[in-house]
């Protein structure tokens, strides 16, 4: 991904705060908009909105900081772009009701099935459980980061993480990756 800064002091403070965490940024932003493309434009206006409050940033963590401005950005894209997936609610009933979609047997030889197939539950949860799942898995934020990046209560991103496990847990797409005991743990 090619990352465009403006010259000078707002240059250098940007590549101080915010460019180490570009990886993060761009997984998050990959994971909501669903697409690597469209996770690229998100990231590389999240800089833009970043540059552009760089200097209000003191004392405070720079990930999260920049990983909130990512999300807020990566919201404004989708409410523009593809509304229909902003839907109120935690979509629960969705991803219940959802016919079993194993994988073929000859999806199942291929090597990274089980991978392929955790990957797939994970984009299939609502998104409030999703970002909470990789901010707290795939990032290894602190509960207390993850509630200043999304600005909900430390409770709520408890209770979110708590319910996305659990979807996990019972999701028909981990059905051939997780053994019985592990799918009924939590019902």
């Amino acid at each position: 991904m090619e990352v465009r800064l403006p010259d000078g002091d707002a240059r250098s403070r940007c590549a101080e705060l915010v460019l180490p965490h570009l990886n993060s940024a761009y997984n998050l932003a990959r994971w909501l908009s669903r697409n690597d493309a469209d996770a690229e434009d998100i990231v590389q206006d999240a800089l833009e909105r970043a540059l552009k409050y760089a200097s209000g940033l003191q004392g405070t963590n720079a990930k999260a900081w920049f990983l909130t401005i990512v999300r807020h950005t990566c919201y404004d894209w989708i409410g523009r772009n593809r509304p229909a997936e902003l839907v109120p609610g935690d979509g629960t009933d969705a991803i219940e009701a959802a016919a079993d979609p194993r994988p073929t047997p000859e999806e199942t030889v291929i090597a990274d099935a089980d991978a392929q197939a955790l990957l797939r539950a994970i984009a299939a949860l609502p998104v409030g459980f999703r970002e909470v799942l990789l901010l707290r898995e795939q990032e290894d934020m602190s509960y207390r980061d993850i509630a200043r990046v999304i600005d909900i209560p430390i409770g709520t991103v408890m209770s979110r993480l708590a319910r996305a496990r659990g979807l996990l847990r019972r999701s028909p797409l981990l059905h051939s990756v997780l053994p019985q005991s592990m799918r009924t743990v939590g019902k």
